[in-house]
């Protein structure tokens, strides 16, 4: 028997009048897909729990967003004729409209929890580690000069932490953007702040 997480109703209440039907619809046909599915909240959304993550939604300003965690379905979605680009966080979903039909939704719920069942997801091949040195950008060196503890955080901070604010700054396309951004990163890194901590735990 699956169980129901009020923080979940809290959660699709408190969404903005399009999404909550979106929410719903998915609640609904998650339970019905996987009846043993247990409900929380992880990294501020919506999660569905079978096995371990099976999938989880999100709502933001104006687009919900909706995802399998195991990936062995990806290669069921491509035998159902189904690109990834139907769901979130591959696209964005504005209406009820946007979901796939109950049915199919529930055969791919279904799908994913024998995934999890079968057990652990295969660990990806490790990536060879780059032997090239990062780079920082010369606004951003400047930047951290003039301010000691943005600094200190950086410098103390793995590689791949300082990698995440080098890319995220010079990924910008526009240079109003690309100066907005380095702002914030200074804001981050003097409150010792990593790129993405929003999303840790």
């Amino acid at each position: 028997m699956g169980k129901k997480d009020p923080r979940v109703d809290a959660y699709i209440d408190k969404a903005a009048d399009f999404a909550r039907p979106i929410l719903q619809r998915l609640r609904k046909v998650i339970h019905a897909g996987c009846p043993e599915v247990e409900e929380t909240i992880k990294w501020g959304f919506p999660h569905f729990m079978h096995h371990g993550i099976l999938c989880g939604m999100a709502a933001f300003k104006q687009h919900c967003a909706f995802g399998f965690w195991h990936k062995g379905l990806r290669g069921a979605l491509h035998d159902l004729g189904i690109t990834e680009q139907a769901f979130g966080p591959y696209g964005r979903l504005t209406s009820v409209a946007d979901l796939p039909k109950d049915a199919l939704l529930k055969q791919l719920v279904a799908k994913a929890a024998k995934l999890n069942e079968s057990g652990p997801q295969p660990k990806p091949a490790a990536r060879p580690k780059s032997k090239t040195p990062l780079k920082v950008p010369a606004d951003l060196q400047a930047a951290l000069k003039r301010n000691a503890r943005a600094r200190d955080t950086f410098d103390n901070f793995s590689p791949s932490r300082r990698k995440e604010y080098v890319e995220w700054i010079t990924e910008a396309k526009r240079e109003e953007t690309r100066k907005k951004r380095l702002k914030t990163a200074l804001e981050w890194l003097a409150e010792g702040k990593s790129r993405n901590w929003k999303y840790e735990r």
